[in-house]
């Protein structure tokens, strides 16, 4: 069975450019892609900027995703905006860790176990949605907390887990120092996401491990991707056979 994953920075629904408010066109880029599972970062809930509106709610339905979950990082005066999943199949067990450093802004990753049906067996795929902080050892300290926590470090071996966001990872570093070691591979490389309109910085990355096969990858670079946000939409295409 084949699937795709996209993550996304989608910026509150705000252009990177033009500084505009319009969800729509954040739903047009994902929609474009037709993808599977889908992370989200920087979604707003409740929020005046982005005129109260219930982000997850409102980009899921566009696109005909009926399972959604949403975590709230950062509590504004009127609102709140985080991390959200979005899938096609069934999300049965999810997961709120906590990876805020004091002094530091408010950061959390959403763990989610989806339940694929393939060939009459289900399959579980564990899915870990996160947006690291913007100094270097915040980011490597959240990667060591995301990590050890409890539903990455009693998942099996062979269970596909995919681990993908925002990452702010400047200097390309962190694949290398704190996944590779635990058995994850980069399925995205040095891919330039940010920012949309000329993208210079590898900040957003896809990750995997267990039994799922990489097909490919890409950067959606299409006109209203560049305009939607301050990042592009990363995307990555799996296999996953039936069998634990």
């Amino acid at each position: 069975m084949a699937f795709r994953l996209l993550t996304y920075n989608i910026h509150k629904g705000i252009g990177g450019v033009d500084r505009r408010y319009d969800l729509g066109r954040v739903t047009e880029t994902i929609g474009h892609y037709e993808p599977d599972f889908v992370f989200l970062q920087e979604v707003d809930d409740g929020v005046p900027r982005s005129r109260f509106e219930r982000q997850v709610d409102a980009i899921a339905d566009a696109i005909g995703m009926a399972h959604r979950a949403f975590q709230a990082n950062v509590k504004l005066t009127r609102g709140h905006y985080g991390n959200a999943i979005l899938s096609r199949h069934p999300l049965r067990h999810l997961w709120d860790i906590d990876l805020s450093i004091p002094l530091k802004k408010r950061r959390r990753a959403l763990i989610a176990k989806a339940h694929v049906r393939i060939d009459g067996h289900d399959r579980s795929v564990v899915l870990s949605n996160l947006h690291l902080g913007l100094a270097g050892f915040e980011r490597a300290l959240q990667l060591r907390r995301l990590l050890a926590s409890d539903p990455l470090r009693h998942v099996r071996r062979d269970t596909p887990v995919l681990i993908g966001g925002d990452l702010n990872d400047v200097w390309g570093s962190l694949g290398k120092k704190f996944l590779a070691p635990h058995g994850f591979q980069c399925a995205t490389g040095k891919s330039r996401t940010f920012p949309a309109f000329r993208p210079v910085r590898s900040l957003d990355a896809i990750y995997f491990r267990g039994g799922v096969g990489l097909e490919s990858a890409f950067v959606g670079h299409t006109a209203v991707a560049k305009q939607a946000s301050d990042h592009l939409p990363l995307v990555a295409d799996f296999t996953i056979s039936p069998a634990e």
